[in-house]
């Protein structure tokens, strides 16, 4: 798959002034783990970045860890490697660089949240600030999701590839 050259950009459901955007390099390295070949399990991490207003800059994304819990149907995030990564970029950037939220693969041509991602996420955003939840499908396509207090709601206006 050719790497997204263009910023990915979104507009908020909550707010329709606000966007969302993901840089192309975090793109580039979540798109590493689509489940194109038969076999390769479910990919997942999360996504950091920066809150400006009502604005979602996503600038970052961990990736698949070793104690991780990965198979053909589930990604289960358990190394302590993404929390590390987390509050080392929080306070290396003065505390500008925040946790965002979540991604992570699907082996469906058009990706859809499971009942398990849906109960997993409420936890994250359960009157939390906006977050962001991502799932890429196994071409270019992906659903992409932003929360806010107790709902979450799907981005329907993506431009660029996912």
């Amino acid at each position: 798959m050719p790497s997204v050259q263009t910023s990915l950009i979104w507009s908020h459901p909550f707010n329709p002034t606000a966007r969302v955007l993901i840089e192309p390099s975090v793109w580039t390295r979540i798109s590493e783990f689509r489940q194109d070949e038969w076999g390769k399990p479910e990919g997942g991490g999360i996504l950091l970045g920066y809150r400006r207003d009502a604005h979602l800059h996503i600038v970052e994304a961990t990736t698949p860890q070793a104690k991780d819990r990965r198979s053909l149907f589930g990604f289960f995030r358990r190394d302590r490697f993404h929390q590390k990564v987390a509050l080392q970029r929080w306070a290396d950037s003065n505390e500008t660089i925040d946790y965002l939220g979540e991604w992570h693969t699907h082996p469906e041509l058009n990706p859809t949240p499971s009942r398990l991602d849906l109960v997993e996420w409420q936890k994250i955003y359960n009157g939390a600030l906006p977050m962001v939840f991502v799932i890429l499908g196994v071409n270019d396509t992906c659903w992409a999701g932003v929360s806010t207090d107790n709902s979450l709601i799907r981005s329907k206006s993506v431009l660029g590839d996912c």
